[in-house]
């Protein structure tokens, strides 16, 4: 749809100037103003976007202000990713800005990649102007039916009048209870129609929205009592606890019942690597120890985690085993959704933690000492098997689990962040750098998304820019959205990217070995680009290290070079696989343990 020469005439009147005036009283302004004073007012620093039609009045507010910086990706997908690592290693809110049409589809994966992992995002999207919806205008896509599944709420702003308190709901809602994604769509007439603005509201109240935080005191009191009677105590906790920022909670908790405790692969962190206590990451690829614990605990706590598929392997053989289950979390359609409980909690977990810490100073009676020495002597039985140990092999072929564990202890005392892509070399960077602190984890867990190495990294490196940001991939993941060494160059966001490349897609050709009697259907990678050359192409730094005496001077090489981004290309075992590995169908203690149990 064509806007009259006289509508373009007035909006390019009212945007004369250099900056966007402070608010006193009421005065008119253009909707893409008003949303660029709503990112404001929310103490928005960055965002991420790609710039098209429908969102060219929203690009020049952005042009004529200098409180928010800009970042133009190459693509749109690592727009909501790069938003997204920010939010995951910050705690705020990340934000993203696409165009209508493709822009919009080209984000929906990253999108879905926030909603599964619960991350607080606002993505705002263009749309074609109000009068065109539903003709098949160019570059129209149904934003509102397309993302509805994947968001936690969407809104199609059709008044410019309404975009100030459609901006703080959005907020309101993706970073309240359980976090998530929420899409603002803008048709374009409305962000460059005038309307009065008086200031962006101070408060928003919802009466179909309105989480629980504060959890039942009778419940937290018969989950106190079943905690303290236990004899196989266990505490398995998930990704709530880091985005409720409840961790010093569950430390407090852990070192004062002295029970042990497993994160799941999105809550490594929550409590230290470190520790005896910690058990090591459970489920699909976790520890003999952490497994076996929770299948053979008599009272488990699980605090901000989901039972899914993942960690608990066939719900009829986790069931088979007696045990009482008590289950923290903000989202009340999370509790029993997979796995009946005892007594659910729903409320904020930070929360809950502090009263069930309270309660346990309070009350007289403590553990049974006895019964929980026991269960920690069964716990070191397994343990003893060391079922994360690996042979070095040949001194001519890189271990990946070798790489990872060079870099965990060249790193682990300075302040570093790892993200990875999605794949073989993902487990085993959560199996092998050992997270002591909170949101230094950055992967994608629910969806499994490739290609999120990079975006992530990129995001966190400009949230921190005094700390080390490693991206660990695979030459088949680091290709999806490879083009962003080029915003890595233009934004000078110094990442170090290590690629195992074992010149597979490894997870895929793991599977196929274990379950399809090695028909490795195109797993293999064939034609893979000279990644040195590739990222000197794009003005970086690329190494290729072929043998394992050349894994820690390559680390340390990188780790010199603080204001280049470094692409190293470690050529891995091609023949490597994660284990342990528990098999689709079976139980999270039917674990293969090596190649000697395939």
């Amino acid at each position: 749809m064509e806007i009259s020469k006289a509508e373009l005439s007035s909006a390019a009147a009212a945007s004369q100037g250099n900056n966007i005036s402070p608010v006193s009283g009421a005065q008119d302004l253009m909707g893409s103003e008003i949303l660029i004073k709503s990112l404001q007012a929310e103490n928005v620093q960055y965002i991420w976007g790609y710039p098209g039609g429908a969102v060219l009045y929203i690009y020049d507010a952005l042009y004529k202000q200098d409180t928010i910086q800009h970042v133009l990706v190459r693509h749109e997908q690592a727009a909501v990713h790069a938003a997204d690592g920010y939010a995951r290693a910050t705690g705020e809110v990340g934000v993203a800005l696409v165009t209508s049409g493709p822009g919009l589809t080209n984000a929906v994966t990253g999108i879905a990649t926030a909603y599964m992992d619960s991350i607080p995002m606002v993505i705002i999207s263009g749309q074609v102007p109000t009068a065109a919806i539903g003709l098949d205008a160019f570059q129209e896509c149904d934003t509102v039916g397309i993302t509805r599944p994947i968001v936690k709420h969407n809104f199609l702003v059709k008044d410019p009048r309404d975009l100030a308190m459609t901006m703080k709901k959005a907020f309101h809602i993706a970073r309240s209870g359980r976090p998530g994604p929420v899409v603002v769509d803008v048709p374009k007439d409305v962000s460059f129609k005038k309307v009065p603005y008086s200031g962006y509201p101070q408060s928003v109240e919802m009466r179909s929205y309105n989480p629980v935080r504060k959890g039942h005191g009778g419940q937290i009191r018969k989950a106190l009592q079943l905690l303290l009677a236990a004899k196989r105590p266990y505490i398995y906790t998930g990704g709530g606890v880091l985005l409720g920022n409840a961790t010093n909670e569950l430390r407090t908790l852990v070192d004062m019942l002295g029970y042990p405790v497993t994160n799941t692969l999105m809550g490594l962190g929550a409590y230290p690597a470190s520790d005896r206590k910690f058990l090591g990451m459970l489920g699909m690829h976790g520890t003999i120890e952490a497994n076996n614990a929770m299948q053979n605990c008599d009272v488990l706590l699980a605090v901000g985690a989901r039972f899914d598929d993942r960690v608990i392997g066939n719900p009829k053989h986790f069931a088979q085993n007696d045990r009482k289950i008590i289950h923290v979390d903000i989202d009340p359609s999370s509790i029993s959704k997979r796995v009946k409980v005892d007594i659910p909690i729903v409320g904020d977990v930070k929360d809950v933690l502090t009263e069930l810490i309270s309660m346990i100073r309070e009350s007289s009676t403590r553990p049974d000492a006895g019964a929980l020495a026991a269960w920690w002597d069964t716990i070191e039985g397994w343990r003893s098997r060391d079922c994360l140990k690996y042979s070095m092999g040949s001194p001519d072929v890189i271990k990946p689990q070798y790489v990872v564990e060079t870099l965990w202890n060249m790193t682990k005392d300075v302040d570093t962040y790892i993200t990875s892509d999605v794949g073989q070399h993902q487990m085993w960077a959560a199996q092998y750098y050992r997270f002591d602190e909170p949101r230094r984890w950055i992967n994608s867990g629910g969806l499994g998304t490739m290609g999120v190495g990079i975006p992530y990294a990129m995001g966190i490196k400009l949230a921190k820019p005094d700390s080390e940001v490693f991206c660990i991939t695979g030459e088949g993941s680091v290709q999806m959205n490879i083009q962003e060494l080029s915003t890595c160059l233009q934004y000078n966001t110094p990442i170090k990217i290590c690629s195992l490349n074992n010149r597979y897609l490894g997870m895929v050709r793991q599977w196929q070995e274990v379950e399809y009697e090695g028909r490795y259907s195109h797993s293999y990678m064939d034609a893979l680009p000279n990644f040195v050359k590739l990222a000197e192409a794009y003005g970086h730094v690329g190494m290729l290290i072929e043998h394992p005496k050349d894994v820690e001077p390559a680390l340390r090489e990188a780790r010199k070079l603080k204001d280049r981004t470094v692409f190293m290309d470690f050529r891995t075992d091609p023949t490597e696989n994660v284990f342990p590995m528990v098999q689709a169908g079976k139980g999270i203690t039917e674990m293969l343990l090596g190649s000697e149990d395939l």
